[in-house]
């Protein structure tokens, strides 16, 4: 690891801790040449998966790609970069619980789905219209229904309000 002021290659590691979330190593480092300090963050990647699309070609698992239509579905959503990276996280660590060489983009939007229906509603429909290629109001509406109905099982509906007692 190069120093970030001095460029020199030689740093040694002062201390490593795991991070909250157990997927990453944060890693206190210290140049032997100008004993600059810095932090690096070491994470899990994933370099050897395939996704098989529906017409059949296969390409590279991209994270960017990930990301990208993760950020496009929770435009304009209010969510923190903390939130986000554990997002990504946590569709990743299922990822690699398949432990498969390959998936499906069916595989992959089925996982990203169930993360984004628990970090943010709105986004899980967005993603779900443009995933499942929803080709009339009937089905969208029937997914809001599902989304709904799973919302009510146990709370109270979002859409009531508290009567004032006063």
């Amino acid at each position: 690891m190069h120093c970030a002021v001095c460029n020199h290659r030689d740093t040694k590691v002062i201390d490593s801790r795991i991070s909250s979330d157990g997927v990453s190593v944060r890693r206190r480092r210290e140049c032997e040449k100008c004993e600059f300090r810095f932090s690096t963050l070491e994470e899990i990647e994933l370099l050897d998966l395939t996704v098989v699309k529906r017409d059949g070609r296969r390409e590279n698992y991209s994270r960017e790609k990930l990301v990208r239509g993760l950020e496009k579905a929770l435009e304009k959503r209010p969510y923190t970069d903390n939130s986000f990276q554990k997002l990504v996280h946590k569709i990743e660590r299922d990822i690699q619980k398949k432990r498969r060489g390959q998936l499906t983009s069916a595989e992959l939007g089925e996982i990203v789905m169930k993360h984004l229906r628990a970090f943010d509603k709105v986004a899980y429909i967005r993603f779900a219209s443009v995933y499942r290629s929803f080709d009339d109001v009937k089905t969208f509406e029937d997914e809001l229904k599902k989304l709904l109905g799973s919302n009510s099982k146990g709370s109270s509906p979002s859409h009531k309000t508290r009567k004032n007692t006063l």
